[in-house]
């Protein structure tokens, strides 16, 4: 158990209702601006902290980890996915890991439908004609798109994102399809109106569309390579609004460039903010700086995580959020 007022390390600018909570609760030192911490920084902060609040943009590996301090007890991860953080050698020193975990999946979800929507309906193309002033009227063979209804959609992990995105999708008329590392309950894909294909490659094979909502593990990475991106039919659409890893991007930009898919919606990227410049020619393809989870709602419950994870730490208990190797 740590001080009743532990020291807690924020990394990034969070929404200033948060950073006021935490101010009231905790002895907090918070960012000064809005930039990532370098690895020095961060190594610094460690050393000093009983709690750090981290974000995706730290990476918190094995290397960094060994120059903790003996103080840190907690990495309060402001965000659900932990692929930033070596748990497992975070707990081997004593460290426990929590994250925020169930609150962006709306958020997510919707983003992940305004991309289909965006690409099958070629919005970014006729909002650039708008703002170009290169709209002189209405015509019949104008920005066709397609039709969301009737469409084959195959979603790559069937969590609570994968299920809002059913949900939404089915409300469009789209026919649902999905993989998981298990099968859903019965009545969960009743009620979904799923249909569950154990073999990935036959399923990519036969969607119109298929959207990424598997998190980024060893296992997951590249899992839509070169060869399974060329099992999809030369029409279909590839959405990720996940996590970049789990796309081989090289491949996706060579396939949409010589015309073997029909496009892509992406909100991340295999290497962060360094995308692909050819991807960025592309008419077909709709990129978001990593949007999926930006609403004020969200970022706000996000914070409300962290404080209760921290909270309950600081008050001898286990977080209700922690995370453990393996089981995510």
């Amino acid at each position: 158990m740590v001080t009743k007022r532990p020291t807690v390390i924020v990394t990034r600018r969070l929404p200033p209702a948060v950073e006021t909570r935490m101010s009231e609760l905790f002895d907090v030192r918070l960012r000064e601006d809005d930039s990532a911490m370098s690895r020095e920084e961060l190594i610094a902060a460690m050393s000093e902290a009983d709690v750090l609040v981290p974000t995706i943009t730290d990476r918190i590996d094995a290397g960094v980890l060994a120059q903790a301090g003996d103080r840190l007890r907690l990495i309060a991860n402001y965000g659900a996915g932990v692929d930033n953080i070596d748990v497992a050698t975070a707990r081997q020193r004593g460290i426990l890991v929590s994250n925020t975990p169930g609150v962006l999946t709306e958020d997510t979800a919707d983003m992940t439908l305004a991309l289909m929507l965006a690409v099958i309906r070629r919005i970014p193309e006729g909002l650039s004609a708008m703002q170009k002033g290169d709209w002189s009227g209405w015509s019949p063979t104008a920005f066709l798109g397609g039709r969301m209804g009737g469409r084959r959609l195959g979603i790559l992990g069937m969590g609570r994102i994968g299920q809002a995105v059913a949900r939404r999708a089915r409300a469009f008329g789209m026919q649902i399809h999905y993989h998981n590392r298990r099968r859903l309950r019965p009545e969960v894909e009743g009620s979904l109106e799923a249909t569950y294909w154990d073999s990935l490659d036959q399923m990519v094979s036969r969607m119109d569309v298929v959207a990424i909502s598997c998190p980024h593990t060893p296992s997951t990475f590249h899992l839509m390579n070169a060869r399974r991106l060329k099992l999809m039919k030369p029409g279909a659409i590839l959405i990720n609004s996940s996590r970049g890893e789990v796309v081989d991007e090289n491949a996706l930009t060579r396939m949409l460039r010589a015309g073997e898919l029909g496009g892509a919606g992406l909100d991340v990227y295999e290497h962060g903010t360094a995308v692909n410049p050819r991807l960025r020619e592309l008419p077909n393809v709709v990129l978001l700086p990593h949007m999926g989870s930006a609403t004020e709602e969200g970022r706000l419950e996000m914070g409300e995580k962290v404080i209760i994870n921290i909270k309950t730490f600081a008050d001898g208990h286990r977080p209700p959020d922690q995370v453990v190797p393996g089981v995510m």
